[in-house]
């Protein structure tokens, strides 16, 4: 599948083979909105779970409530097919935001809440804060030079592979800079009801980077877990905020080892579009 094929509207990729039987997990990736990196941690989730990750169209300048509405449409659209399970929702760095938004949107829809350095914490780095807004000044041409510098940021890459940097840096200039504006906006303006936050109930497992430099990702997670009354804290201390990439990092292994599980089987890998 390429990038190009989801154009359009968000959609969800999913395996070649699905698995209905399975607890559904929806998982929201970070600001590149393409899904494609969390082809990583495809095969460990398989084992547990029918996955559905969502892939944001590249030229998406919609708000954070019409993106949280686009998700609920797309796993109405899932259970449909199958509607007695337990879904599962995942969101890492900007997905996290996103998940936050859809889960009190439909607080009663899913049985757990994973959030993975949740970008949440973009408010509570100034600098950074200052510098994406001088981001308009900055000419098109020269944003690949820029995520090459940004790289080191969002990664620990000695603990990633090659192939993965390579997948990463090519997946961040995949984004147009008019949409990468757009989710850093977004990210200021972010901002969630923290008493509808506390009305969710169901388990949360909240994962930091202890390592992370581009967010504060360790004091974020603990502010959340402030919120949220029934929640665990994980924290992989030599993880950067592109955590899954890294080599060592299994996530089905994470909610395994933190009771986060309600099913096991064995599954092949690979997504594809699914509409």
């Amino acid at each position: 599948m390429t990038i190009s094929e989801v154009e359009l509207n968000p959609c969800f990729l999913t395996p070649k083979r699905v698995q209905p039987e399975y607890p559904l997990l929806v998982y929201l990736p970070g600001m590149d909105g393409t899904g494609q990196l969390l082809r990583s941690q495809t095969a460990g989730l398989e084992t547990g779970f029918d996955v559905r990750c969502l892939a944001i169209p590249r030229q998406d300048l919609n708000t954070w409530d019409v993106l949280a509405k686009s998700v609920l449409d797309l796993i109405h659209a899932e259970l449909e097919k199958s509607s007695q399970r337990p879904v599962y929702l995942c969101g890492e760095s900007f997905g996290g935001c996103l998940a936050m938004k859809v889960a009190i949107q439909a607080p009663h829809l899913f049985k757990r809440i994973i959030l993975i350095n949740p970008a949440s914490a973009f408010r509570l780095r100034p600098w950074l804060n200052w510098a994406s807004q001088l981001t308009y000044l900055v000419p098109s041409e020269l944003y690949d030079v820029g995520a090459l510098g940004l790289l080191p940021f969002l990664a620990s890459l000695p603990r990633i592979s090659r192939s993965d940097r390579h997948e990463l840096l090519k997946t961040m200039r995949s984004v147009p800079s008019e949409t990468v504006l757009w989710r850093l906006s977004l990210l200021r303006e972010f901002d969630v009801d923290d008493e509808k936050l506390g009305r969710l109930t169901q388990p949360a497992l909240l994962i930091a980077g202890g390592s992370d430099r581009l967010l504060p990702s360790v004091t974020e997670v603990k502010r959340i877990a402030n919120i949220l009354p029934n929640t665990k804290i994980v924290v992989l201390p030599n993880c950067g905020h592109a955590c899954l990439l890294e080599e060592d990092i299994n996530l089905y292994e994470i909610l395994k080892d933190n009771d986060f599980l309600e099913s096991n089987a064995d599954m092949s890998t690979g997504l594809e579009v699914r509409r």
